[in-house]
């Protein structure tokens, strides 16, 4: 059986005064509290027991009620500390079931590359692990979380999980906590305190209303009357921008008389949270309640230049969009994120966004910006594709990663609504299935829309491709080796050099990587692109280039690959590219170091990971770590190279199959082991690799 504790909870909530120590940075992907945090002393001791304790403990509660903003605060105390780090996974924008595994694994660092199924991958990894997981806002996918939490405890037996949820998973070991509203009653009232925060916050006016003992006793009337929920509390002290405290006391006690007994079939605390929603829907602006419920379609957080386009039309034309926003986050209707390079973003929390989402049905309008959502992150998407191999390849990398719930959604509805569309969106993303660490969820993406689509030539062809290149990351080489001898018969009956060109990389890397360095170099060197012709600056034409240096590696051909290299490199250089220039300084400098010259071979791959890293391409950061040992055991520091080896191998278990089983690669890292061993022994060794090992991959 399981435990039951009640309490009461706050939405993540600032006051005046001194909000007590701030938490010490914990390990981990928590997001960072929007506001400080007051009081809750006893709930926060009781969750710091529990999750010491206990290994699965579930928070429970109304919408609204502020059950993420207490799980945030409980598990960012030091004292939640663990060796492997805490992890946060929203929940929330996922309405697919089936990415459920993969949205975990990204959320704790793990860009599985294996052909395994996700759930095994996933429960491999945390095996030996000793972390808190959070899984927040879980009501929508209960079942499955309830298996995929089975599943790691018992794969796990350092794991902690706390879980966010309207209701429980209902699982023997689960400790619920029931997160009850703020208490009411006193003057000094926590509920009080939220209200007098947010009222400040929207207006220095309403300091008067809180020094005169009378109107503080109004304002208490109206924290009872909202129950103490603290979204009810912050929507109603972001009102007092505009209204007098009397006025908003008449006109919530006038709204709660009408609805509280027409909603007599909801539970007080669902009555209260709908009544101040539709209350405060009724007192925004007409365009205000058009945008509330037009901004229902985004999961997660967006910009305003997709609310601009998926928002507007007919009475709220392109150019008001951005004001009505504002007024909405004026209201606490939508919350601003501010994010270090990327700007302004919005969101809304669940519970107002469901609220508008009826709105949108009521409206008639559901249809129409679902499609125009899906058709505008279709066109980012195709954007990201023509930008990629360019200067702006950073920035799209980390727009493509901020707006990769929408890009889920806009998928899944194309799928039924567009099957083409949809083929089109999923390969224009091949470059953030493929590089960027997403190889299962594009491949499950990539195969549902090719068996929905009509065979359309050119978007076809390149959905093919984007498959096969997910399945050789995969490891999955006789699948890559089909899917790129079918897209290069494709290609010749489309008569396209580019996509020619790109067939013939995935063909050659499908046989290169079992082994075959002889046939890869027949498929993608210079006298095979010679014969497709195409630009030298396309992506297929620097691919081939990339797969031809490889081969030349691995025939020992050294000489011939440097040189084959530098060419990409300068491509890259001139093109502003980032991703395919540090691959090509990774064959720079495996030339350099089957040429004996360690020190080049490091300046190389130092460089190589300086690139990796600004791409998060977990893959390279392997290959390089392992080649960067390599030539720092030819530079005889032994230590350093088997450090450099644990990394690499906390690395390779971040994206599944060390060295991809490569033969190769596999030698390659061998050799760095083996010389680093005769240099400082087998026991110096194994505690320096143990040292590297335990090394951060967050």
């Amino acid at each position: 059986m399981f435990g039951e504790y009640s309490f009461h909870d706050n939405q993540a909530d600032s006051a005046d005064g001194d909000p007590g120590p701030a938490p010490c940075p914990v390990p981990g992907n928590l997001p960072p509290e929007p506001a400080s945090f007051v009081g809750r002393e006893h709930e926060l001791q009781l969750l710091d027991v529990l999750l010491r304790d206990r290994r699965l403990v579930t928070l429970t509660g109304v919408g609204g009620v502020g059950k993420s903003r207490l799980a945030l605060r409980a598990v960012a105390a030091a004292r939640q500390a663990r060796p492997d780090g805490v992890w946060w996974a929203e929940l929330s924008p996922l309405r697919d079931p089936s990415l459920l595994t993969a949205t975990v694994a990204h959320a704790v660092g793990l860009a599985d590359h294996s052909p395994r199924p996700p759930d095994e991958e996933l429960c491999a990894w945390m095996a030996d692990k000793e972390l808190l997981l959070v899984l927040d806002t879980c009501e929508h996918l209960v079942a499955d979380c309830r298996h995929l939490v089975g599943e790691l405890l018992q794969s796990a037996p350092g794991l902690t999980i706390l879980i966010t949820s309207r209701e429980p998973l209902d699982m023997p070991t689960e400790e619920v906590v029931e997160v009850r509203p703020l208490p009411c009653e006193g003057p000094d009232s926590d509920a009080l305190a939220l209200f007098r925060a947010r009222a400040l916050a929207a207006t220095a006016r309403a300091a008067a209303v809180f020094a005169d003992p009378a109107r503080a006793a109004v304002a208490a009337e109206v924290c009872r009357r909202l129950d103490g929920i603290p979204l009810a509390l912050e929507l109603a002290g972001a009102r007092l921008r505009l209204w007098t405290l009397e006025h908003m006391a008449e006109r919530i006690g006038a709204r709660f008389d009408v609805l509280s007994d027409a909603r007599a079939a909801l539970p007080r605390r669902h009555q209260t949270m709908r009544t101040t929603i539709g209350w405060s829907h009724e007192l925004c602006e007409p365009l205000e309640r058009l945008l509330w419920a037009r901004l229902s379609v985004f999961t997660g957080d967006f910009d305003i230049a997709a609310a601009r386009a998926v928002c507007s039309g007919g009475p709220l034309p392109a150019a008001r969009v951005e004001r009505v926003l504002a007024g909405l986050a004026a209201k606490s209707v939508v919350l601003r994120i501010e994010e270090r390079g990327a700007g302004s973003r919005f969101r809304m929390l669940d519970t107002i966004r469901e609220y508008g989402h009826d709105w949108l049905g009521e409206l008639g309008e559901v249809g129409i910006v679902t499609d125009r959502h899906a058709h505008w992150y279709a066109a980012l998407a195709q954007a990201g594709d023509r930008g990629w191999m360019g200067p702006g390849q950073v920035d799209w990398y980390r727009r493509i990663t901020a707006e990769h719930a929408q890009l889920r959604t806009a998928l899944e509805h194309l799928l039924t609504a567009d099957p083409t569309a949809a083929l089109e969106m999923s390969g224009a993303l091949w470059f953030y299935w493929f590089a960027c660490g997403h190889v299962h969820e594009g491949r499950g993406f990539l195969e549902r829309a090719l068996r929905a689509a009509p065979r359309t030539a050119a978007a076809y062809n390149q959905a093919m491709w984007a498959l096969g290149l997910t399945a050789m990351l995969q490891g999955d080489m006789d699948a890559a080796r089909q899917l790129g001898e079918e897209c290069t018969r494709d290609a010749a009956r489309l008569a396209d050099p580019e996509r020619e060109l790109r067939a013939a990389y995935l063909h050659a890397v499908s046989v290169l990587m079992p082994g075959d360095p002889v046939r890869a170099l027949k498929l993608a060197g210079p006298r095979a692109r010679a014969g497709h012709g195409g630009r030298t600056s396309g992506a297929g034409w620097l691919l081939c280039k990339l797969a031809t240096g490889y081969a030349l590696c691995d025939l020992r051909r050294f000489e011939e690959a440097t040189e084959e290299a530098r060419s990409l490199r300068e491509a890259c250089v001139e093109l502003g590219e980032r991703w395919l220039r540090a691959y090509a300084d990774y064959v720079l400098a495996v030339a350099a170091l089957g040429l004996g010259d360690h020190g080049e071979a490091a300046r190389h791959v130092r460089a190589m990971l300086s690139g990796k890293r600004l791409l998060g391409d977990r893959f390279g950061i392997a290959l390089g770590l392992d080649l960067l040992a390599a030539a720092v055991a030819g530079l005889g520091d032994g230590e350093l190279a088997a450090r450099l080896l644990g990394t690499g191998h906390a690395w390779w278990r971040t994206v599944g199959r060390p060295q991809m089983g490569s033969p190769s690669l596999t030698a390659l890292r061998d050799q760095g082991e083996r010389q680093a061993r005769a240099a400082i022994g087998d026991t110096a060794y194994e505690t320096a690799f143990l040292g590297g090992a335990a090394a951060p991959t967050g």
